[in-house]
């Protein structure tokens, strides 16, 4: 059997030209064969700047390219990169089992650009919320930007997780010296709206220019041709030239990356001198060439079971241009865990911080901690009285913070209908659980941070006579497992109540009783609050010692609907109105008494639904509509004709609109004191906060303002309530109401 042969190939470098080299600086060396495997070699030049790189082979390897390099460029760089190389002929082999290449030559030129041709980035950073408090376990991501004129791409460079302190740090390097053909390769274009949005603001400054085409994902020269033929310059036959031909006939998705710099000549003698962000044409831009970084983050933490994202920057937020060391603050929105901290607002003593109810403070809640006094005694338990007014429904959650002296292990809420009292425990059913979450490491490199939740429900613990429902306080969860880590966002949490069928609607004073119970087993006791006068009952923390003592307390309106079909509209009431999309509940109540056709002559032709009818220039649209809550809560109502596709006219803000009580009021809705459509404009009109009940009203427009076309029309009444349903965000409105009415239209009106 014949011996296997090995092919040599041996590389001289030589950088004797360079006239501060240092000795045993290295050089990457890499032979590529015509498949696209690769052998590198790092050699070290001596005093005189020579070196040898050696290859071997065990067969032929046919046709070769040789590339050098500085070390910091990899071997997948290099072969893209603009650089000294050679290609060696698969002839090479036929005669010779040994080739000593002519010494390849590093000019003073490329060393020096070797020097800066690739970048090491260090990126630090604190991921924190809204308040300051570390974000843990998140995942951080770097992307390097990219963009020209509205097109933008981005590539991520690097990721790391936040430690427990919410510190991260990333590492990264950029090469330059690209062909700009592979560079091209390599990037996902997409259209911003932002850069969209901001160039067709600027672009609009010149009013030779017209309208701009539309933003298309794929880059092409063709959205250029308004602008170059708006500049009163000749342009060059090359350029416009490329901008004339169809997307599909331009090199690489319509852009030819050497004709970018001849076109931004063109270009800036057409658009605007300024520009609020550093792309093409405003700036040169050679991207290719740049070893420079432009970040933006994106960030991503699983919280409350599912990953959500909470830091997500786009380009109106990127970092032009950073420096090699780059230092970031990073803050996130309202998805993120946070680690708890109270900082330097850590209550102090035997007491505690009534602090929000539904994550709203309760400074801003009529009658309690720290709210401004009320004008009448009905506002109390309503946030923002006097304003906006509004009760609470359904879950309603309640947060404060113990002081540092405290010593409960559970506690309970007690509730009455005055401040004064008396107290009693809350109905079982009405105490509601929930889960905190605490932060689990897992150890490794790096360690793996997971937010766990931890349940906090109702525990039936007997005094000795009488069974409580109370909830661990963190304090003692920690007693048995350990200091944690607790999520920010429900640290405070102290109880959620319940209220739907388990309390009546009106006002009610809650305050927390803490008793002790050390370890595990065993009865309730009173804790000592430091309160004789009301045993177990914690006072709110106050900064003065001398002041006395106050209970604890937090107040709130109830404004829950009633269980079942209560709408007297209903056809199960007498009414005319299905269930369905219509809710059948009279809280609020929405229905349509009469919608008519008021002629010249004061004659009026009743709309019936279904049926087509004809309307005049001098016609109006009569419509008595019912828009009603017998509690005295309503918010607002909306009517709209909706017609064709996707079009609508909003009623209330056509010109001429005249709204009145409405003189077919039935005896379950009675005729509105105050119209609205609002209750800010109910306030105007004489309600007196916080109740406006709304009721029977006639609206009344220009008919052919209502019903512009020809066409079927649905007339939509919608009727909002105040109350905040689930902590829902304010002005959500989710006890509300709808009724419609679909009818065809001939308008006889030339002017139409």
């Amino acid at each position: 059997m014949a011996a296997s042969k090995e092919f040599l190939l041996e590389v001289p470098v030589d950088a004797s030209q360079v006239s501060d080299l240092k000795p045993n600086h290295p050089v990457r060396v890499v032979a590529y064969s015509r498949q696209g495997a690769a052998q590198e070699r790092v050699v070290k030049l001596n005093a005189d700047g020579q070196a040898t790189a050696s290859f071997s082979f065990s067969e032929a390897p046919g046709s070769m390219k040789v590339a050098l390099g500085p070390e910091t460029a990899s071997a997948a760089d290099l072969k893209n990169l603009q650089t000294i190389s050679v290609d060696v002929p698969a002839s090479s082999w036929q005669s010779a089992a040994k080739i000593k290449l002519p010494p390849m030559t590093i000019s003073p030129y490329y060393w020096r650009w070797w020097l800066h041709w690739c970048r090491n980035f260090k990126v630090t950073g604190r991921l924190v919320c809204a308040d300051g408090s570390p974000v843990v376990g998140a995942t951080v991501s770097a992307y390097d930007v990219d963009a020209w004129w509205w097109w933008f791409s981005q590539e991520l460079v690097g990721t790391a997780v936040t430690d427990a302190t919410g510190s991260f740090e990333i590492d990264f390097t950029r090469c330059c010296g690209w062909w700009p053909w592979y560079w091209w390769e390599l990037r996902d274009w997409q259209v911003d709206p932002y850069l969209v949005e901001q160039i067709s603001a600027v672009v609009k400054q010149n009013p030779k220019v017209g309208r701009l085409p539309a933003a298309i994902p794929a880059p092409s020269l063709d959205v250029f041709q308004t602008l170059l033929a708006s500049s009163a310059k000749t342009t060059r036959a090359g350029v416009l030239a490329n901008v004339a031909k169809p997307a599909a006939t331009l090199v690489n998705t319509a852009v030819d990356p050497n004709e970018l710099n001849s076109l931004r000549e063109q270009l800036i003698a057409v658009v605007p001198r300024e520009f609020p962000l550093p792309i093409w044409p405003w700036y040169p831009w050679f991207p290719w060439l740049e070893c420079g970084a432009n970040l933006i983050f994106k960030v991503t933490q699983v919280c409350n079971g599912q990953t959500n994202t909470i830091v997500a920057e786009t380009v109106a937020d990127t970092r032009w241009d950073i420096a090699n060391n780059l230092n970031v603050t990073l803050n996130t929105n309202d998805l993120a865990c946070c680690a708890y901290s109270c900082g330097n607002d850590c209550p102090a003593g035997n007491c505690i911080v009534p602090t929000d109810i539904c994550d709203i403070n309760v400074g801003s809640i009529g009658g309690n901690v720290g709210a401004p006094p009320v004008s009448n005694s009905a506002q109390v338990g309503l946030y923002a009285p006097g304003v906006q007014d509004r009760p609470f429904a359904d879950n309603v959650t309640f947060f404060g913070l113990f002081g540092d002296l405290v010593n409960v292990d559970y506690y309970e809420f007690q509730c009455a209908t005055s401040e004064a009292g008396p107290y009693t425990p809350l109905p079982q059913p009405a105490v509601g659980g929930f889960d905190r979450q605490i932060l689990t490491v897992t150890p490794g490199t790096p360690p793996t941070f997971n937010w766990t939740p931890v349940s906090f429900f109702p525990n039936a613990i007997s005094d000795g006579t009488t069974t409580h429902y109370v909830i661990e306080t963190i304090a003692h969860y920690q007693s048995v497992n350990g200091v944690q880590t607790w999520d920010g966002g429900s640290y405070d949490l102290l109880y959620v109540l319940q209220s739907l069928n388990t309390l009546l609607n009106g006002t009610y004073y809650l305050r927390l009783v803490g008793y002790v119970r050390p370890g595990t087993v065993g009865n309730l006791a009173l804790a000592d609050t430091g309160n004789p006068a009301y045993p177990g009952v914690l006072p709110v923390c106050d900064p003065n010692a001398s002041d006395p003592l106050v209970n604890n307390w937090w107040v709130v309106t109830l404004d829950n609907q009633a269980p079942g079909n209560t709408d007297p509209s209903s056809i199960a009431n007498g009414g005319d109105q299905p269930c369905g999309l219509h809710i059948c509940t009279d809280q609020p109540t929405s229905d349509i008494l009469q919608l008519a056709i008021l002629h010249s002559d004061n004659t009026i032709t009743t709309i019936q639904p279904c049926l087509p009818f004809t309307i005049n220039c001098t016609d109006k649209l009569q419509l008595d509509f019912v828009a009603y809550d017998p509690d005295g809560f309503l918010d607002t109502y909306s009517l709209y004709t909706l017609y064709g596709l996707d079009q609508s006219v909003d009623l209330l803000a056509i010109s001429g609109l005249t709204l009145t009580a409405s003189p077919l009021a039935p005896v379950w809705a009675p005729a509105a004191a105050q119209v609205g459509p609002s209750y800010s404009n109910a306030l105007s009109e004489g309600a007196t906060s916080p109740v406006w009940s709304g009721g029977s009203i006639r609206l009344t427009v220009p008919a052919t303002s209502a019903f512009p076309i020809n066409c079927a029309y649905l007339l939509q009444l919608n009727v909002y309530k105040r109350t905040i349903v689930d902590c829902a965000p304010i002005g959500d409105d989710l006890q509300n109401n709808v009724t419609f009415e679909s009818f065809s239209i001939q308008v006889n009106c030339p002017s139409s």
